[in-house]
């Protein structure tokens, strides 16, 4: 083992000290923070956001105190639809509503694991132990939620203090979860009538989730108007109804794409991940990876129909949130400090420097003559006090490094990509990057 000598340390205490760059980065960090004194304003210049595919301008959304990105960015892609077709200002479906139903569906999910996974190795059980559910999701567990609750509108089910600030549900939830995690595998090692606890254990976990966000409508009835005034609509009937009138997209038509250039995934191939999801019977969770250039060709061509596009993404990576920048040149740590970040993308995924931690909508995309993405218009979630009005802008190189996943109709891919899409996905751990939530 190799320890740190005294002289080691005094010597490199002595080199800083020595450069004055240094000290004055010191002084302008200790002061700033780090990324406002070394934020680059050539940033702001090479991303103004303006764009020559702009599909909406809606008001944003505001997740909050909660990890629920992946559902308000798939409802974002709705509500623009609803907006523009019945002439809105402005109108939110109930991201409260799927958490709830969320919540519920994956308790059920991990103890489906326990049960029918009663001999799994320590490092899997300690995989599923450490995060028993999450505010998290992917693209295919928040389609398996829309078929089979529905929708409603966010006035119907509005926001609660638990869904606005998860942490507390979340806490607790997860402790009943481990704790009924040990009753269930106790009951199998003792020949005991597993059905009937998971019944009695959903069934606490029912009451919980009640209390805590609110018992969720089965039936209801709502009333609008359009920003005239003009055109009163009015609905009385289910969740389901409600997504048939109204949302009314095929969500089987849509599939998930994945860039993840790692030697373990070939592209043009299916994957799938071992234990994730929500709703037990419902599609499993899939993906098709494909390059880079083909990725954003996809993307742009779903927004030159007119049509939004769901994504995941590591926003953390070189953003600038207070206004909306999300850009590979946003800090100047070389000129500063002499540090160059040197991983490339298949890099950071293998040594865990980046996967996908949220998800957003494009919204626009900025193209050359060529036809050819130079920086693209995202929708986020965080309301409007960051970014420009909640509207963030990524340059084409930050896209390339940070985005795994877009959510596009499968009519736009080419027959190869269709027989690749719909053979059997191979099985990727249960730890693997592409099986991060948003």
């Amino acid at each position: 083992m190799t320890q740190l000598s005294a002289d080691f340390t005094q010597k490199l205490y002595d080199d800083f000290a020595a450069n004055p760059k240094y000290r004055a980065v010191e002084n302008a960090a200790a002061k700033n923070g780090l990324l406002n004194a070394l934020e680059r304003r050539s940033s702001h210049a090479d991303n103004i956001p303006e764009f020559s595919i702009d599909l909406t301008k809606d008001p944003v959304t505001n997740q909050k105190g909660s990890g629920r990105c992946w559902m308000f960015a798939a409802m974002n892609t709705m509500r623009h639809k609803i907006i523009a077709q019945y002439k809105l200002k402005d109108f939110e479906l109930s991201q409260a509503y799927t958490f709830f139903w969320d919540k519920y569906e994956k308790s059920n999910w991990f103890f489906e694991m326990m049960i029918s996974n009663p001999e799994m190795d320590d490092r899997k059980l300690k995989f599923l132990l450490s995060a028993p559910q999450g505010d998290g999701g992917q693209w295919d567990m928040m389609v398996a939620l829309f078929q089979k609750y529905g929708v409603v509108p966010k006035a119907v089910y509005p926001e609660s203090a638990a869904s606005s600030a998860s942490h507390e549900l979340d806490q607790y939830l997860d402790k009943l979860l481990r704790q009924d995690a040990e009753k269930l595998r106790l009951a199998m090692e003792k020949s005991e009538d597993v059905e009937a606890l998971r019944k009695a254990l959903l069934q606490e976990i029912f009451n919980y989730l009640a209390a805590t966000l609110g018992l969720p409508p089965q039936q209801f009835s709502f009333a609008f108007r359009d920003k005239d005034g003009n055109n009163f609509k009015t609905f009385s009937g289910t969740p389901k109804e409600f997504y048939k009138e109204y949302v009314d997209v095929d969500l089987d038509q849509y599939v998930s794409i994945i860039n993840a250039p790692t030697a373990d995934k070939p592209y043009n191939k299916s994957y799938t991940v071992e234990f994730l999801g929500n709703v037990v019977g419902a599609r499993p969770v899939k993906h098709l990876n494909v390059e880079m250039s083909r990725f954003k060709e996809l993307a742009i061509a779903q927004m030159q129909q007119g049509e939004t596009v769901w994504f995941g993404c590591d926003v953390g990576q070189l953003s600038n949130r207070k206004d909306g920048l999300l850009t590979m040149d946003a800090y100047d740590f070389d000129s500063a400090l002499d540090i160059k970040f040197t991983q490339d993308k298949a890099s950071r995924l293998d040594y865990a420097e980046s996967l996908m931690t949220h998800a957003m909508v494009l919204t626009g995309v900025d193209l050359d003559v060529a036809g050819k993405s130079i920086k693209w218009k995202v929708e986020n979630s965080w309301g409007d006090e960051v970014g420009k009005k909640g509207y963030f802008v990524a340059s084409d190189a930050w896209m390339d490094e940070f985005t795994y996943q877009i959510v596009v109709r499968k009519e736009f891919l080419n027959a190869a990509e269709t027989a690749a899409y719909d053979a059997e996905p191979k099985i990727l751990l249960p730890w693997d990057p592409m099986g991060a939530l948003a």
